[in-house]
């Protein structure tokens, strides 16, 4: 995600606006004074924020996914955006327009869903075939609702389907070029890569991620989703082939250990997988980096990119 809506077109000094709670915690500082420390985000982005001396009694109290009304003003720290919280109270939702708070996926849900659905009922291999869609069938809902991570790529409302469908479309593409493929391994690998972040995520029911659950943390969501993989497989009664090739789909889909992957791809529908995987994410911080950058002008640095400055070229002749 970007800058803040709320922050657009101001440098410096003060802000007022409406906002969602994304995170907020009760900390103390070196004098044991209590402050809060939250992540405010809006539509286009989000910001930590610091409410110093806080009186949960005076001051009332705050949870993730409020909407909130605050003023603030922009400090910089460590080279970062950060605000300063001078007044801040519970909004309604008749004060102002969710849609503007509620970064979503661009696309029809149900859709997207069931296009999913639609592919993974018509694989001609029956372990396949069960495994996924009994994984898809019974995570619907959250499916529908979960972001693809809690910062960087996919970080909205819907972003966990949204990234699934677009590997699920490359990969589909390579199946094409490289007939060599067992096309329905690496599409059921594909569309159940990230199923372990339903888990791995603390997701409200407006659907913002604020945060990683205990199973999150200790186990992360490759191994999520190969435990799962394998527990379906077992419910479905698939074979011990099947079940351990898309186990290892989903334990290398991450391409390296350096990146996290407990495998490395051993197979090339693995490979492929791996390399979906990490195309989608990529185009998705280029394309969040040039939000509201002019032709021949360049973003800021990019932590997921290296810290690139990416330019945003002009239209060609």
């Amino acid at each position: 995600m970007g800058r803040m809506r709320l922050l657009r077109g101001v440098a410096s000094g003060q802000v007022e606006g409406f906002c969602l709670i994304k995170s907020v915690a009760i900390r103390q500082n070196v004098k044991g004074v209590d402050y809060l420390d939250l992540v405010l985000m809006d539509v286009d982005g989000e910001c930590i924020a610091k409410l110093w001396d806080y009186n949960v009694h005076s001051q009332g109290a705050f949870a993730a996914e409020d909407l909130v009304k605050v003023r603030a003003t922009i400090n910089i720290y460590k080279d970062a955006e950060q605000l300063k919280i001078e007044r801040i109270r519970h909004a309604m939702e008749e004060e102002c327009n969710l849609s503007d708070l509620l970064p979503g996926a661009p696309l029809n849900m149900e859709d997207a869903f069931d296009e999913l659905l639609e592919l993974a009922e018509g694989f001609g291999n029956k372990g396949l075939r069960e495994i996924t869609r009994t994984l898809l069938t019974e995570n619907r809902e959250r499916f529908k609702r979960y972001p693809a991570a809690v910062k960087l790529h996919h970080a909205t409302i819907g972003g966990l389907l949204h990234h699934t469908l677009a590997v699920t479309h490359l990969a589909q593409s390579f199946a094409d070029l490289y007939p060599q493929l067992n096309r329905e391994l690496l599409l059921a690998g594909a569309m159940l890569h990230d199923i372990g972040k339903l888990t791995e995520m603390d997701v409200g029911s407006l659907g913002l991620a604020g945060g990683y659950t205990a199973q999150g943390q200790l186990l992360g969501h490759i191994q999520i989703g190969a435990n799962l993989v394998l527990q379906t497989a077992e419910r479905v009664s698939a074979s011990g082939e099947t079940a351990m090739l898309l186990a290892h789909l989903l334990l290398s889909h991450h391409g390296t250990a350096e990146f996290g992957s407990p495998k490395l791809p051993m197979v090339p529908e693995a490979d492929i997988l791996a390399l979906c995987d990490l195309a989608d994410a990529r185009m998705y911080e280029f394309f969040s980096a040039l939000d509201g950058v002019s032709p021949g002008g360049f973003s800021e640095k990019q932590w997921a990119l290296d810290n690139r400055q990416i330019y945003q070229a002009r239209n060609l002749d």
